[in-house]
């Protein structure tokens, strides 16, 4: 989904659950990750789906399955699936910032800059856009006038997710990038990186199916490089 996309779905969301609700029944639907990324920045053009927290009575979920059929969307266009993963942490809410109302009784809100950085931070996943985000973050913030700094992204992750420990890949790029400082360069790296690591689990994925599983997939990944570097020699 594209932004514009995305914002068509909410509006339409809005409008079906004031319908079935009725008017005294606000909902909120807090959207974090990509959907979070792609509605408050310009260097993401689209989303696989909307993760989020939906705090609403149960017709939200006929209101959500509305707008699928009516858009020909995937089943989980609009999903709490993060609640399952480890970036997810019971303080999003409260560091959830207002984006905008639908019909007058959907709130939609997305997740604080720094906070969004700490969730990516977490995942640390080296195939999707996970890494390249937090860089695109820093960078519009850079350019905005409005920097983040490395100690506001520390603090962000403390509170998220108290002693434990982001993953390696996640602390090694944000030492580097705020070492780095040429944050365009680095997102254009990150992101060329992250393609590569994409087409590798293609690959291997094509010539072993069903082998593939979340928590093997950094090992896999790192295995495909190696044959990579050592095809080259």
């Amino acid at each position: 989904m594209s932004k514009e996309s995305l914002t068509i779905c909410l509006t339409e969301l809005g409008k079906r659950f004031r319908k079935l609700s009725g008017k005294k029944m606000p909902a909120e639907v807090i959207l974090i990750g990509g959907a979070s990324v792609l509605l408050n920045y310009g260097f993401r053009d689209a989303t696989y789906d909307a993760d989020a927290i939906i705090l609403a009575s149960s017709v939200m979920r006929e209101a959500i399955n509305y707008v699928r059929n009516e858009f020909g969307l995937p089943h989980d266009w609009l999903n709490e699936g993060v609640k399952r993963t480890a970036s997810y942490s019971d303080k999003l809410v409260e560091v959830s910032v207002y984006y905008k109302r639908f019909s007058n009784i959907m709130t939609v809100r997305t997740v604080a800059a720094e906070y969004l950085i700490a969730m990516k931070a977490m995942s640390g996943r080296q195939y999707k856009y996970d890494l390249s985000d937090i860089v695109g973050i820093l960078w519009e913030h850079e350019k905005s006038g409005n920097p983040i700094t490395k100690e506001a992204v520390n603090d962000a992750i403390a509170k998220l997710y108290a002693e434990k420990q982001i993953p390696e890949v996640s602390a090694k790029l944000i030492n580097d990038v705020f070492r780095h400082g040429n944050y365009e360069q680095f997102y254009a790296d990150v992101r060329k990186s992250e393609t590569d690591a994409k087409e590798l689990l293609l690959e291997f994925d094509k010539n072993n199916p069903g082998e593939l599983r979340g928590e093997s997939i950094n090992s896999v990944l790192e295995k495909m490089r190696q044959h990579v570097e050592e095809s080259k020699l």
